[in-house]
């Protein structure tokens, strides 16, 4: 079981912050992970696109495409955010 957490227009378009799943037996990394979200179609595959300004932290720590997930993990996606 991992937790998912969404931040930002994230939440706001996937309607809601966080869930709980049971990682796939396929996902091993967060790259594999995005792609399983984007499977779920409409604004799941917009929001994750390629391209997409999107980040990813697990376990509170910034990750990249190759980052490894395991069960347990807190995995948040948010969009880049700036300041004045």
């Amino acid at each position: 079981m991992i937790t998912l957490l969404y931040f930002a227009r994230l939440r706001e378009t996937f309607g809601l912050s966080s869930e709980q799943t049971n990682l796939p037996a396929d996902v091993a990394d967060v790259g594999s992970l995005t792609e399983w979200l984007r499977q779920r179609g409409g604004a799941w595959q917009e929001e994750l696109a390629h391209g997409r300004p999107v980040r990813v932290a697990v376990n509170q720590d910034m990750a990249t495409p190759d980052t490894v997930v395991r069960d347990g993990d807190e995995i948040a996606f948010f969009p880049p955010v700036t300041g004045g």
